[in-house]
């Protein structure tokens, strides 16, 4: 099964280097921002975005259906019957995009059973690519094309670097440092916080709040393939296409195994 994973990505890089140059165009520019009904905001880039994405996956995989944040909600009934899908945020991070920070990315998941078993996320202002596939790894596509190998940091070293939203945070993640004990923290916007697991760059990010299913989706092959995990509070792996709602529950980002990061709930 990895080798036909292996062969999706180099045209799912392409499709989000694709969709990030689409977003990049826009942020550029002027754009007006509006507001969804669940008051996240949205921008011409999120669109865009995912209409690239979409009509590139339809084109490459035209067998395999597709989730996306943009796209028309698809009924329970109809979504839980799929052996495999696509879930992607054509821009995740849109309030990162929106003060014009950089760390805003594009996440392109593949999800077979319940499991992401393919990720691809899309930093458009730096061009960093990370991509990680069941069987393969994980690795990091530079701007400048190199290809290297990308594994997370065990054990962690003292202090703890701890990476965490600049653009909420809240009560529950500050009690959790306080467990803790010494650590800095890396502040960091989007996927990108999970992605910073995955190279090492960072050693735990405690996700004490509202996420959906397509923020994490894509990342979470990434650190997967890299040696961490992403567990709900009790341990248990964050599961996709499992229940009737998008979104995720608490969960945790680590990349040191042998260390119970629940004990600091």
């Amino acid at each position: 099964m990895h080798q036909e994973l292996a062969t999706l990505v180099q045209p799912v890089t392409t499709v989000a280097t694709m969709a990030g140059n689409r977003i990049l165009e826009i942020y550029n520019t002027e754009f007006e921002v509006e507001t969804k009904d669940d008051q996240s905001p949205l921008t011409a880039a999120d669109k865009a975005s995912h209409i690239t994405i979409i009509e590139a996956l339809a084109e490459l995989t035209p067998e395999i259906p597709i989730l996306s944040e943009e796209s028309v909600e698809v009924p329970w009934e109809e979504r839980s019957q799929w052996p495999e899908y696509w879930l992607i945020d054509p821009l995740d991070g849109t309030k990162e995009f929106i003060k014009k920070n950089g760390e805003f990315t594009v996440n392109i998941a593949l999800i077979q059973g319940n499991q992401a078993v393919f990720g691809v996320v899309y930093v458009p202002v730096t061009g960093r690519c990370f991509y990680g596939f069941q069987g393969g790894g994980s690795f990091e596509l530079t701007a400048t094309g190199e290809t290297k190998k990308i594994c997370v940091t065990s054990p962690a070293p003292d202090p703890v670097r701890v990476v965490g939203s600049r653009s909420h945070r809240g009560e529950l993640v500050d009690a959790y440092l306080n467990k803790l004990g010494n650590h800095v923290m890396v502040p960091m916007g989007s996927s990108l916080k999970l992605c910073l697991i995955a190279t090492g760059e960072a050693d735990i990010y405690p996700r004490l709040g509202l996420t959906s299913e397509w923020d994490t989706a894509a990342a979470q092959a990434v650190v997967e393939c890299a040696g961490g995990k992403v567990v709900q509070l009790d341990g248990s792996p964050i599961m996709y296409n499992a229940k009737k709602d998008i979104l995720n529950p608490h969960f945790l980002v680590f990349g040191d195994l042998a260390r119970d990061w629940t004990s600091y709930l």
